[in-house]
C-alpha cells in the first residue's frame, strides 16, 4: 500500500493520512515487525524495484500486480486506467502514461504463480486509454455490462474547438460525463456549460451521471442511457 500511495494510485479505501508503512523483505528473510509497520516477505526481481527520493519501492507494474490480490475487478481496472492514461487535448497539457500497457503485460506475463495473476490479466484487457478517474472507469464498466459497449473513451467530437466527453457513442451521438467534486467549482461549471452548448449544437445528447445516480444501482444508470440512446434514434 505504501508503494501505491507513493505512485498516487487511487484506491477505494486508501486514506492519504494513513501512517502505516508497508515494508517488504526478500522471501526467506525475517518478516519486519515494528510499530506502525505492516511487514511481509515476497519474491521480487530487480525489475520489480525502483527508487523514489532514494527510497526503494515496487514499480507501478509490480504494484499493480500486488494490488490484484486485494482489489475487486472494477477497482483494479480503475487502477489500470490510472496508470495507462494518456491523451493530448487542446484545453490542457498533454498527459503521459505512468507506465505503458505493454510494460505491464510483460511484467505479469512471467508471474503466473503470483496470487491475483488472472484478475490482473483481465483488468489489463478491460482498461481503456484516456480515462481520467475511477468513476469514469466504473461508468464504462456498467455500460459494458448492460450491453452498451459502443461507448468509447478518449473520443473527440469534431468542431472548433473539439469537445472531449468522458465517454461517447459516435453512432448515436450520445455522450456521457461523470460529474465529480471537481465539477462544482465556478471555473469548471463555466467550462462545462460551454462544453454542453457545443455538444448540443453538433447534435449530440449529453448524459450527466452524478454519484447519487450511481448509488441507485446499475439498472437505474442503464435506464438513463437507454432512454437517451432511444431519443437519438437507437433501435434497441
Amino acid at each position: 500500500m505504501t508503494a501505491a500511495q507513493r505512485h498516487g494510485i487511487p484506491l477505494p479505501w486508501l486514506d492519504a493520512n494513513i501512517k502505516i508503512i508497508h515494508l517488504t523483505r526478500p522471501a526467506g528473510s525475517a518478516q519486519p515487525r515494528r510499530k506502525n509497520v505492516a511487514g511481509r516477505t515476497n519474491t521480487l526481481v530487480p525489475g520489480d524495484i525502483m527508487f523514489m527520493d532514494g527510497v526503494p519501492v515496487t514499480t507501478p507494474a509490480r504494484t499493480f500486480l500486488d494490488l490484484s490480490a486485494l482489489l475487486g475487478l472494477d477497482d483494479l481496472v480503475a487502477v489500470a486506467d490510472f496508470l495507462f492514461c494518456e491523451h493530448d487535448r487542446p484545453f490542457e497539457p498533454p498527459k503521459i502514461a505512468i507506465v505503458q500497457a505493454a510494460t505491464v503485460r510483460r511484467s505479469i506475463g512471467s508471474k503466473h504463480h503470483v496470487r491475483g495473476f488472472a484478475k490482473a490479466a483481465a483488468a489489463v484487457e478491460l482498461m481503456r486509454v484516456g480515462v481520467d478517474s475511477p468513476p469514469e472507469t466504473k461508468l464504462w464498466l456498467r455500460l459494458r455490462r448492460a450491453g452498451l459497449s459502443d461507448f468509447t473513451t478518449n473520443f473527440a467530437i469534431a468542431g472548433d474547438p473539439e469537445v472531449c466527453p468522458d465517454l461517447a457513442c459516435e453512432e448515436d451521438k450520445t455522450s456521457a460525463q461523470s460529474e465529480g467534486e471537481i465539477h462544482k467549482t465556478t471555473q469548471k461549471q463555466l467550462f462545462d456549460r460551454n462544453r454542453d452548448e457545443r455538444s448540443a449544437a453538433r447534435g449530440w445528447l449529453l448524459v450527466k451521471v452524478y454519484s447519487t445516480d450511481l448509488r441507485r444501482g446499475e439498472a437505474y444508470v442503464e435506464k438513463m442511457f437507454k432512454q437517451a440512446l432511444r431519443q437519438q434514434g437507437w433501435p434497441g
